[in-house]
């Protein structure tokens, strides 16, 4: 990157006539259906995801998916910001309607996004992906298939305050906006404010004006907190059971399992975490080409090669969600994913790279839940080419590689 106050500016919505591209939208009709017709471009129609959007225009855009399909659509919330705002969320699905049937937990999967500020494309690819699955039920019998056996929990951002200032006022801001113990130095990290492992040593806990500061203890993060009380009460007392855990960040193109607090400890299901990362990394790569490491996300420390030493990285320590998803709450398939790019643009990435982020997240998801459902991510649609579907096989091959390192 040459010149980082362009990019910064380029990130931002630019004017329409600002584009010569753009210029023929403004004769065609507005499509209230959200879609493209059968002979246009999804990814050159749909507004919406051309350019990176602020929270006042993502809220009235969840509220619209919501009342065009109010068949498996529901806006909820699953907390209240610092600064009072709601973190909202869309929750997909088609729950079954024989009441004579005793209701068994409802499986749910959680994708999130935005828990750091600055990482738009993490918010972009949530929405990205559940306008995907919310468009598809009715079209496509394996999307709606997904529908019907899981309820599907997208956060855009829980990280609304922070979102909001990186529009406002600071684009590379971090954290939330939570006032600290130094009047000036406001903010904490919500991604290590969650109670597993927190710890007092790691992410600048005597220093607020730092970037990894998460407190002073754990669950000092209000967003943190109430998100962590709302799945707790989800599992506890609305008869769910939360079977994945997805939360999107950028950037560097990884997809990281637990534990993030130390390499000493294997998580206990670490081969089937493996075994589905394994899977996701490859839906990816057959999508659009690119790579995606597959690692523990403690992996992100530095190990001096004459000492057993490590160095964090801001990233992972202990308080993290991906670990207190998996320990505290047990569920057994809890992932970061780190989004493109692996550092030409970083947080600034180019806003024509929405819609390739979010297809191929989006068939990552896809598979996971084909994963879920037992048929280890392949489900052959009548006119695909089974090339382009990850085997058994091959997540079998990539494992027994990985072993002999």
């Amino acid at each position: 990157m040459h010149d980082l106050a362009q990019a910064i500016y380029e990130s931002y919505p630019s004017l329409a006539f600002e584009d010569p591209s753009l210029a023929q939208d403004e004769q065609r009709p507005f499509n209230h259906m959200l879609q493209a017709s059968a002979t246009e471009n999804t990814d050159q129609t749909n507004i919406f995801f051309r350019n990176y959007q602020p929270l006042s225009v993502i809220i009235p855009w969840m509220r619209l998916l919501r009342s065009l399909f109010p068949t498996h659509v529901r806006m909820i919330n699953v907390g209240v910001s610092y600064e009072g705002r709601e973190i909202p969320a869309l929750r997909v699905g088609v729950h079954p309607t024989n009441s004579e049937k005793p209701s068994s937990p409802r499986k749910t999967i959680i994708v999130t996004g935005g828990s750091h500020a600055r990482e738009w494309i993490s918010t972009s690819t949530v929405n990205y992906v559940a306008y995907s699955f919310i468009t598809a039920y009715g079209k496509s019998q394996e999307m709606t298939r997904l529908l019907e056996e899981f309820d599907w929990v997208f956060i855009p951002t829980l990280n609304p305050d922070g979102y909001v200032y990186t529009w406002e006022n600071d684009r590379l801001w971090r954290k939330n906006r939570q006032q600290t113990s130094l009047r000036f130095c406001k903010g904490l990290d919500i991604d290590h404010s969650y109670g597993y492992k927190w710890d007092h040593e790691s992410h600048a806990a005597n220093n607020p004006c730092s970037e990894s500061f998460a407190g002073e203890g754990p669950f000092q993060g209000i967003e943190a907190r109430r998100f962590a009380n709302w799945a707790r009460n989800e599992t506890n007392s609305n008869n769910v059971s939360i079977v994945a855990f997805v939360d999107l960040h950028s950037y560097s193109q990884q997809i990281l399992y637990p534990y993030s607090y130390t390499c000493s400890t294997a998580p206990p299901t670490l081969e089937n975490l493996e075994e589905l990362a394994i899977g996701l990394a490859k839906a990816i790569r057959i999508t659009n080409g690119e790579n995606y490491g597959v690692t523990a996300a403690c992996e992100g420390s530095v190990e001096t090669k004459h000492e057993k030493k490590f160095w964090s990285r801001m990233e992972s320590g202990g308080g993290s969600a991906l670990d207190w998803f998996y320990h505290e709450l047990k569920v057994k398939y809890s992932y970061q994913i780190k989004l493109r790019d692996t550092g030409s643009y970083g947080f600034l990435l180019p806003s024509k790279n929405i819609v390739p982020v979010g297809t191929e997240t989006f068939n990552a998801i896809k598979y996971m839940g084909h994963f879920l459902l037992g048929n280890k991510g392949i489900e052959i649609e009548e006119g695909r080419e089974e090339s382009a579907e990850v085997t058994t096989q091959d997540v079998d091959t990539e494992l027994r590689r990985r072993r002999r390192k």
